[in-house]
């Protein structure tokens, strides 16, 4: 979608099955445009939701867009397309985000990076809250792929899947992200490296999830697994799809 000359930055949240927190994140982020004076707008891009979500994102400001093609990545792409800011901030609808943390990354982007991204680990400054993340996950799983993805492509980053995350409506049309599942993410890494734009990531505090009647999307060793075979393969191939 063009952009809008009065919207500087969407705020594109995918979502599947997640009414045990989107109210208060969607409350969370509108406070957070009211506060900073924001020129902004919100997206939920919903990946086939079987519960409340869509009713309850309907009952905000935010645009509810249908992505019936399951993925995380197509959730995202699909919201970004549809989204009219010259920045776009993604972060998930489980809670574990802070979208009051808005205007840090478009202060970023103002400055003139193309890709803005969190970081949870302590590596890079971050916090994780007790219970917030797996400790596979907090002390093997990320440190390793993240450590696997410095090695193989030119980037110094600490957290590579962290979800809250920003980028140039520029950028991400460069970028031509093609991978529709969590693998997203990493690509995004990836071609960021070999596109040489500029990056910083900034200290982020990732909170335990709200989720009460819905587990985490997130399957710890098939989405591991896939992100080696990715980052290798594209070191392999010099290519990043």
């Amino acid at each position: 979608m063009t952009p809008t000359p009065s919207i500087e930055l969407s705020i594109v949240i995918p979502c599947r099955n997640e009414e045990d927190t989107l109210a208060d994140v969607l409350a969370t982020a509108e406070a957070a445009i009211v506060r900073d004076h924001l020129r902004a707008e919100i997206i939920v891009a919903d990946n086939g939701s079987t519960d409340r979500s869509k009713e309850i994102a309907a009952a905000t400001s935010a645009r509810v867009i249908d992505v019936p093609e399951p993925g995380y990545g197509n959730a995202l792409m699909k919201g970004i397309e549809q989204s009219r800011g010259e920045f776009i901030l993604m972060g998930d609808a489980d809670g574990s985000y802070d979208f009051g943390e808005c205007a840090r990354f478009l202060e970023q982007y103002r400055k003139g990076y193309s890709l803005v991204l969190g970081c949870r680990l302590p590596s890079g400054g971050g916090v994780i809250a007790p219970g917030a993340m797996p400790p596979l996950h907090q002390w093997v799983g990320n440190p390793l792929l993240s450590g696997l993805a410095r090695l193989l492509f030119p980037i110094g980053i600490n957290d590579i899947y962290c979800g809250l995350r920003g980028f140039s409506r520029n950028h991400f049309e460069k970028m031509n992200l093609k991978r529709t599942g969590m693998e997203f993410a990493v690509e995004m890494i990836v071609i960021t490296a070999r596109l040489k734009a500029p990056t910083i990531e900034i200290p982020i505090t990732l909170s335990k999830d709200g989720r009460v009647n819905t587990r985490s999307h997130l399957r710890t060793f098939r989405d591991g697994f896939r992100t080696i075979a990715f980052l290798l393969y594209s070191r392999l191939m010099r290519q990043p799809t």
